[in-house]
């Protein structure tokens, strides 16, 4: 392996969705202030992410369509008349 490859603050942290409250423990270099106590009993940095896998549309199957001043009507209307 390359030396000095990874940056020095390369160290294990804690992700946590804050949507729906679920935590992952993996490696990363991500400037933090916080910290919390895992699961395992160890306090760890925290990362707060928006959304993560267990909340992202693609991969719960749960799309929600945002529809802003009724443009997706005005495109169903426009091209259903074509059809």
């Amino acid at each position: 392996m390359k030396k000095e490859l990874h940056p020095e603050n390369y160290r294990l942290c804690v992700f946590k969705d804050m949507s729906n409250g679920y935590t992952f423990l993996t490696r990363s270099c991500a400037e933090t202030k916080d910290t919390i106590k895992h699961e395992d009993g160890n306090e760890y940095p925290l990362v707060k992410l928006d959304i993560s896998m267990t909340s992202h549309p693609f991969y719960t199957g749960k799309q929600v369509l945002v529809d802003t001043a009724g443009r997706v009507d005005k495109f169903r209307s426009r091209y259903a008349k074509k059809a």
